[in-house]
């Protein structure tokens, strides 16, 4: 029996990047007709967008362009990352190195060497674009793809 594969993705706020890429991967998954074997998530390194334990739903611009590329977001929320989390995900995906130092400091450190750059899948030494700053959802996206397809290849891989 195959072994399930759990991936987190995380970000600053749970709202652009990260949500971005748990649906991307969930939609990955789904037509390579293998959604059974992942359990795909995403998480915030702060409570930024978290208001008295309930978090914001994806910000919109983000939301729309998912939707333009026929990707639902509905009904996620932003969640805060957790020390457990750690012991529960195989891989926990940052988007840029801000979020990979506060993944460690949360988590205690990485002993398990399952913390990663989504674009480091990719071959690419940098950030996942960031849109609440450039304002480019757009861009956000095709790296939030680019990211999700390479972790998907590599991982399919891995499992054969």
């Amino acid at each position: 029996m195959k072994e399930t594969i759990k991936i987190l993705f995380v970000c600053h706020g749970n709202i652009c990047r990260s949500p971005a890429c748990e649906f991307i991967m969930k939609d990955i998954v789904n037509q390579a007709e293998c959604a059974e074997d992942f359990v795909i998530a995403s998480a915030a390194t702060t409570e930024d967008e978290i208001w008295g334990g309930v978090g914001n739903p994806v910000y919109p611009p983000m939301e729309r362009v998912l939707a333009e590329h026929g990707i639902d977001c509905e009904g996620k929320r932003a969640v805060l990352l957790t020390r457990k989390d750690y012991s529960c995900y195989d891989y926990l995906i940052g988007m840029d190195n801000e979020n990979l130092r506060d993944m460690q400091y949360i988590c205690g450190g990485d002993p398990d060497g399952k913390m990663s750059l989504l674009m480091a899948w990719a071959g690419e030494n940098r950030s996942v674009a960031d849109p609440w700053y450039t304002r480019n959802f757009e861009a956000a996206f095709q790296d939030a793809v680019t990211g999700c397809r390479a972790l998907f290849q590599s991982l399919t891989d891995i499992v054969k």
